[in-house]
């Protein structure tokens, strides 16, 4: 992932949401990209947890789903680091899965 540091677990649950959201609107990856500027490898990529996509990406994706950001972001949390150690996400299930 072009040598960044990534949270699998992170990439995963947003990949979970991205999909699920696609789902809920009839789309296939192919349509999802072509509404937002992607190639359908990239959707299958972010969908996977393969690929942690950035801002842009995410603002383009969750704008083709017309849905908020943070609705893609559901069930993903930073926690702020305590002394001395870094911080961590917190990955729960999202609200809107068991629908």
């Amino acid at each position: 992932m072009g040598g960044r540091k990534v949270d699998r677990e992170m990439a995963e649950r947003l990949g979970r949401n991205v999909f699920l959201a696609r789902r809920r609107v009839s789309l296939s990856q192919e349509e999802l990209g072509a509404r937002s500027s992607l190639h359908r490898t990239e959707i299958g990529m972010v969908e996977s947890g393969e690929r942690l996509p950035r801002v842009d990406t995410l603002m383009k994706l969750a704008g083709a789903l017309e849905v908020r950001p943070e609705a893609l972001l559901q069930g993903i949390e930073w926690i702020a680091p305590g002394p001395p150690a870094g911080g961590s996400f917190l990955v729960g299930a999202p609200a809107c899965e068991g629908r």
